[in-house]
Parts: C-alpha cells; structure tokens; sequence
C-alpha cells in the first residue's frame, strides 16, 4: 500500500558525491558494482530516486515496539521479556519474529500481532524518535530534486501518521508500506513493488535502510543499497549482506548524498 503526495520536483541533480565509508568484508562485490575507492573515500553516484527504510533509519522506534510486545506477551500470561532482547523485532515482519524467537505456531503468532497493534495503534506509534540530522538530509535532498520514498515492512496505516508525527512525510514523493494482512511484509517484494508502481528505472535508485533485509531486498531488484550504522542491524549482519555503500553516521551519508559538483534547482511544490 502506498501514499502519494501531490507535489512535482521540477528537476534533478546530476553531480558526484563522495563520502566516507568503513568497509570489512564486501569490497569485491562493491568493486564489481562500479563503486570507485579513493583511499577511504567513495564516490557516490547521484541517485535521483532514494527509497528510505522507517524503524531503526529515520526513526528511533525502540520504546514503542518494545512496550507493544510485552503487551502482546502478557495477553497470554507470559512474563515479560528482557527488552535487549527484542531488538530482533525491529525490522523484520513482526509475525516471522513471534513465531522464530518464542516459537509460536502462526495462529497463534497472528493472535500475538494483533494484540501488539493494540497497544502500537493507542500508544506505541507515538513512543518514537527522529535520530538527530534527519530532518536536515530530508530537507537538503528534496532542496537538490530528489524524489524521496518511504518504504518499510511496517503497515502503512502506521508508517503515515508516524511521518506526519515529525513532519517529514512532506518530504516524500510517497509512502509505502504493507498492509495488515501481511501483503507487502516481504521487504525485496515491497521493493519490486514500488519500482513497478512509480515506473523508476533500475539505475539512478538507491535502498537505504539499517538492517540486512534492506540490503537483500534492494539487491534481488537489481538497485544499489547503503546500510547505516546507526539503526538495529549488527556490524556482522550489513557486512555479510554486502550493502553497496556503508554509512555509519547520519553526518556520513548527507555528506555522500547531499553535497556533490554542482548546485541543483529544484521547484517548489505544494504539501498534500
């Protein structure tokens, strides 16, 4: 499911960033993908599409998710969990994660999703943090033309009111999210989904999002990816999925995204 907004970008950025990265494992494959090493600089294509992941990118959902599943846990008597040990929750479809952490079969793990909504809906949502410099690489994106996306495994019904919450959702082209059946919870579906549905040629988009599933998601649809260090997906786990880029700071990827040769024009739109 998806959320358009109603504005036009009038034009669009065709320099080069560079920005710095810290890479262990991976480099072959980023080499073979047409990335150029300076030292421990990287040049950073112009993307003109950037498809950003919500929980653990944009923004701090930790309190919230924690707190709606010890709700979901205590619906069924059982006591509450180490919260260290929910961070698991945080990207993934939370019925996979019901179902691989306490090993519920999957009525009983779509019972668990159900009562977790009904705390997320009231309160959780809204138990939420916008990581520091995110507004300001919004904003400077849009400012250079870029077409920005919204794109997680979260409902949309929920991803919406979250963005409206930081008032970053007039920041994006649209908002995709999945639907609370589960259709579009497989984040590399979500994906196709959305370059399908807004025609984006391959070339030119970008994947970023904190957790291995981002970096999978974006490489089965053939587009490149930038995992950031600052979200819930381990050093292990991005290094593993090799993610074309690495950021571990907000600072690092506007510096790699947001600043390049030339000055761009962009028009202003109207919020809907």
């Amino acid at each position: 499911m998806q959320t358009r907004r109603h504005w036009v970008l009038w034009s669009f950025w065709e320099g080069t960033a560079v920005g710095k990265t810290e890479r262990g494992q991976g480099q072959t494959a980023c080499a073979e993908r047409g990335i150029v090493r300076k030292g421990d600089d990287i040049e950073v294509k112009a993307y003109r599409h950037i498809l950003f992941d919500l929980d653990g990118t944009l923004t701090d959902p930790k309190e919230g998710i924690i707190n709606s599943i010890q709700f979901a846990l205590s619906h069924f008597g059982m006591e509450p969990a180490d919260p260290n040990q929910l961070e698991h929750f945080i990207g993934p479809p939370l019925q996979q994660s019901f179902q691989q952490y306490f090993g519920f079969s999957q009525e009983r793990a779509w019972e668990a999703v159900e009562a977790y909504r009904r705390y997320f809906r009231s309160q959780g949502m809204f138990e939420n943090y916008l990581y520091p410099g995110i507004y300001e690489l919004l904003e400077e994106l849009v400012m250079q033309g870029r077409c920005l996306f919204v794109v997680t495994s979260k409902p949309q019904v929920f991803a919406e009111p979250i963005t409206e919450q930081f008032g970053i959702d007039r920041f994006f082209c649209g908002i995709y999210g999945s639907e609370l059946d589960g259709t579009h919870s497989d984040k590399a579906a979500l994906i196709g989904h959305v370059l399908r549905s807004e025609q984006l040629p391959r070339e030119g988009v970008i994947m970023v999002g904190d957790r291995r599933f981002d970096v999978e998601g974006a490489t089965a649809n053939g587009i490149d990816s930038a995992a950031v260090g600052w979200g819930y997906g381990t050093a292990e786990e991005l290094a593993e999925a090799q993610p074309t880029h690495l950021f571990n700071s907000v600072g690092e990827l506007r510096n790699a995204l947001g600043q390049g040769n030339g000055a761009a024009t962009a028009g202003k739109g109207k919020g809907g």
